[in-house]
């Protein structure tokens, strides 16, 4: 059985996410969507790992081979841990390919039999990500074209309830403050 993992903080999960998980679910048996804690992030999120792991479930329900998980250990070892032999990295821009690439060769030395597979965004959601959609949030406006819907609720409720760790207060403009 060929597993691939899709790693990252998916906070919240966008539909350019979505994108490339139903892109990728075709390509293996399994695929594990994996929220990956990062020590330096853990309090700084709009949803704790926990909650992402569960509005991933959600917005996959219907993808019989796509799972939801959580780590915090070194994505090479998460990997060895599950047998998966490849990860899965979107890049919207030529910018991410950079930094992508260098994780590639470290986590390739880390785990020989691990191979990073990366799938370009589709047009349409190249500009859209997590901070994108949680700035917007913050503000009000309509995010039925950045985020899937089963989770649009859950994103305006953590605004209403008091937004992000930090404090910020949720305000209403008629412009994006991006």
């Amino acid at each position: 059985m060929k597993t691939a993992i899709y790693p990252g903080s998916f906070d919240p999960i966008t539909l350019g996410h979505l994108n490339i998980i139903k892109r990728a679910a075709v390509c293996f048996d399994k695929l594990i969507v994996c929220v990956m804690v990062n020590s330096e992030k853990v309090n700084r999120g709009l949803f704790t790992p926990e909650e992402r792991v569960e509005l991933i479930r959600r917005v996959v329900a219907k993808l019989p081979n796509v799972e939801a998980d959580c780590s915090s250990t070194l994505i090479a070892e998460y990997a060895r841990q599950k047998r998966a032999c490849t990860l899965v990295k979107g890049l919207r821009a030529v910018s991410d390919y950079e930094n992508e690439l260098q994780m590639a060769l470290i986590n390739r030395k880390l785990n020989p039999r691990l191979e990073t597979m990366f799938l370009p965004s589709s047009a349409k959601y190249t500009y859209v990500s997590s901070s994108m959609v949680k700035e917007m949030a913050r503000y009000g406006a309509e995010l039925s074209d950045f985020v899937p819907r089963e989770i649009i609720g859950d994103v305006q409720r953590k605004w209403t309830a008091g937004g992000m760790a930090d404090g910020h207060r949720r305000g209403r403009i008629t412009g994006y403050a991006l």
